[in-house]
């Protein structure tokens, strides 16, 4: 392993992912994988309805078979694992309420558990099998997502580019690819790999479009290694490959970093408020200070979010949201939600994105690089404000940890009431669905078979 380490990372990446095995996980890395996976379950459902998700499944009824092994979750239908894939992936990444991980700036969640629940469900996998795929999927897009660096991420979005590959590592674990299939299944992902931030200075759909295409192109890659088909061998480091056509930091050792010993998995956060992951530390420092000082938001003057410039970034160019889910991407309409309404979830959201209050605040927020923060970026999300009052005081808000990081995560409970809000909030599943999701989720590795999750 260390000579491929060295010289080789594409494949010892993919050595590790096709040698993946179920007695190699320890057991809190499982216990993490089932809290993620409910996480991620109600996050699909929340995406029921939307127009964006269901235009894509309204293709894919179009394109797929009306019947088939694998479950679209949004409209209890079944179809092929390639379709079934790409709608549960675009309704996974709709609410903005799955999982990231902090250092690659990666939405593992929405482009892992869609391919593996459907191809699960067509070979007859067990819940061993999805967890250790699962597993296998996070690892590999993490540290795909790690090496491509804060230049990447700049221009692309990282969980269309990196999930491609996490989705070709997980679908290819499920299938019992050999590490040379395995590299051959990166190549062909990697070279299908795309998404750019352009599509949120037009309030566009496309956010959906990359989590589903990275679903349904990782699994075609992983289908089509298995068939014999070939791929890039170095798709990531090499002269020509992602690295040098997306990134002008990338560094190849990440690729390969503590791998079997750093489970990077567990170092990925669940999301609090219902927004863009960029506005969560600023959200919470801002309520920290809105509490301890009994504020009201007309006595904000002036707020200033001390940001990293990823956010300046990606969230920089919505000034004036025209849709929710724009919204969703203001840090000044976040911090309005905040100051308003002590909360940023889907029904704020829904209801408050234009209110004149909500806008008032808004507009007195403004972003500034900070040298802190930004040198803690990507490994830490620091959130810091200064807040102005209208009486003339300027009150600071810190947080080390927002809420839902690991080290200030959620509880089981927690996680629990959050999949059934986001369930319930588009009619994707009853309290009694939900019941009986729950009470398996916590026993995925003693399913038999990975059977429907929600009856007809």
């Amino acid at each position: 392993m260390t000579d491929l380490t060295h010289n080789h990372p594409s494949q010892a990446l993919a050595t590790f992912a096709a040698g993946l095995r179920f007695e190699d996980i320890p057991a809190p890395v499982l216990r993490r994988t089932e809290d993620l996976f409910l996480d991620w379950f109600g996050s699909v459902l929340a995406g029921k309805g939307a127009r964006p998700v269901e235009a894509i499944a309204a293709f894919a009824r179009s394109m797929a078979p009306a019947d088939g092994p694998s479950e679209i979750l949004i409209s209890r239908t079944r179809t092929s694992p390639l379709f079934a894939a790409m709608v549960n992936a675009a309704a996974s990444h709709f609410a903005e309420q799955d999982d990231v991980h902090n250092g690659s700036v990666f939405h593992p969640a929405a482009v892992v558990f869609p391919p593996v629940l459907a191809v699960a469900q067509a070979i007859g996998a067990s819940g061993r099998d999805l967890l250790v795929a699962s597993i296998a999927g996070y690892e590999v897009g993490i540290r795909v997502g790690e090496f491509l660096g804060r230049s990447h991420y700049r221009v692309f979005h990282t969980t269309a580019t990196a999930g491609t590959v996490a989705a070709a590592a997980a679908v290819g674990r499920l299938l019992r690819l050999d590490a040379a299939q395995m590299l051959h299944a990166f190549g062909s992902a990697g070279t299908q790999a795309g998404g750019l931030w352009e599509f949120l200075r037009d309030a566009a759909d496309s956010k959906q479009l990359h989590t589903a295409k990275a679903a349904a192109d990782g699994l075609t890659a992983a289908y089509l290694a298995q068939g014999g088909f070939t791929g890039a061998r170095r798709i990531l480091e090499g002269l020509q490959g992602m690295g040098a056509g997306m990134s002008s930091d990338a560094d190849p050792a990440r690729l390969t970093h503590g791998l079997g010993a750093r489970w990077a998995l567990t170092e990925t956060s669940f999301k609090f408020h219902a927004s863009c992951r960029h506005t969560h530390p600023a959200a919470d420092a801002l309520q920290q200070v809105m509490r301890a000082n009994g504020l009201r938001p007309d006595d904000l003057e002036r707020v200033t979010t001390l940001v990293h410039q990823g956010a300046i970034d990606v969230l920089g160019p919505v000034i004036d949201p025209q849709t929710v889910h724009q919204s969703k991407f203001s840090m000044g309409t976040v911090l309005g939600l905040i100051a308003v309404h002590d909360n940023a979830g889907l029904a704020e959201f829904d209801a408050h994105y234009e209110d004149p209050e909500v806008v008032a605040v808004r507009d007195k927020v403004h972003m500034k690089l900070d040298a802190e923060v930004d040198a803690a970026y990507p490994r830490r999300w620091i959130g810091k404000v200064n807040v102005l009052t209208t009486d003339g005081r300027t009150l600071h808000g810190r947080v080390d940890e927002p809420k839902g990081d690991p080290g200030n995560t959620l509880s089981r409970s927690e996680i629990e009431a959050k999949a059934r809000r986001l369930a319930t909030y588009a009619g994707g599943a009853s309290d009694a669905d939900m019941d009986a999701v729950v009470s398996r989720a916590w026993h995925l590795a003693e399913w038999p078979r990975v059977e429907t999750l929600l009856q007809r």
